[in-house]
């Protein structure tokens, strides 16, 4: 391909619809309904959401890198063994990397870790999106998945946390290090807490409350997205 051709594919490159997709309109919780397990699993605290978070970051990023770096290496009989593979590499070095130094995080989140591997968003991104595009779009799309997958974590554990301790980023100076420490918040002083909401029961609670809110959002956007476009239509 020529440069043009290069330059022209840069271009039209819809780096506004991956952030969406990303964040929002695809999110891996919220409209794919994937990585349920570990979501509601280590949702007690915003701290876990939140380191959890990270480390599936890490793992799309760099699998995305990789996998739309080897693309044209990689045959499309061995593609899957092969995506796995790259994913399970990744993994145990961030793994290794949180034993070494976020230990006590490591604990806490356990098993969950490795089974970042089986995560369907992961290989199916590398999939669908990284194997068939260009580096950059490839990083940037398991950036967005990955941010979109964090923030829903963090959401999902403050609001679990506040209701049931009242407090917000608890033990964050312990699990994530002492920088973090700014994160520690007791939102409700002298409360005795709401234990359901720290059990796995609140865990469906609160998780059944985000996806409805964002169907109510995406409804009221809705009718002013048409009304807007049937003004923009008469006006012309």
């Amino acid at each position: 391909m020529t440069a043009d051709g290069d330059e022209t594919t840069r271009e039209r490159t819809p780096w506004g619809q991956i952030a969406r997709d990303g964040l929002w309109d695809n999110n891996v919780v919220l409209a794919q309904m994937l990585a349920l397990c570990p979501l509601l699993a280590v949702t007690g605290t915003a701290t876990n959401g939140l380191g959890l978070g990270l480390a599936s970051l890490v793992v799309m990023v760099a699998s995305g890198l990789l996998v739309s770096s080897l693309r044209g290496l990689i045959t499309p009989q061995v593609r899957i063994p092969v995506f796995v593979l790259i994913i399970a590499t990744l993994v145990t070095l961030v793994d290794l990397a949180m034993n070494a130094w976020l230990h006590d995080l490591h604990k806490v989140l356990g098993l969950f870790i490795p089974l970042i591997v089986t995560n369907c968003a992961i290989l199916g991104r590398a999939e669908s999106f990284a194997s068939r595009n260009r580096v950059a779009p490839a990083v940037f799309d398991g950036l967005m998945m990955g941010i979109g997958f964090t923030l829903v974590l963090m959401t999902l554990g403050a609001l679990r946390e506040i209701i049931g301790s009242g407090t917000l980023f608890a033990n964050a100076s312990l699990l994530l290090g002492e920088t973090m420490g700014f994160l520690e918040m007791t939102l409700i002083p002298d409360y005795r807490g709401f234990l359901l909401m720290i059990l796995p029961p609140g865990g469906f609670l609160a998780l059944g409350f985000l996806l409805a809110g964002q169907r109510l959002l995406k409804r009221f956007r809705l009718p002013i997205g048409r009304g807007a476009a049937k003004t923009s239509a008469a006006s012309r």
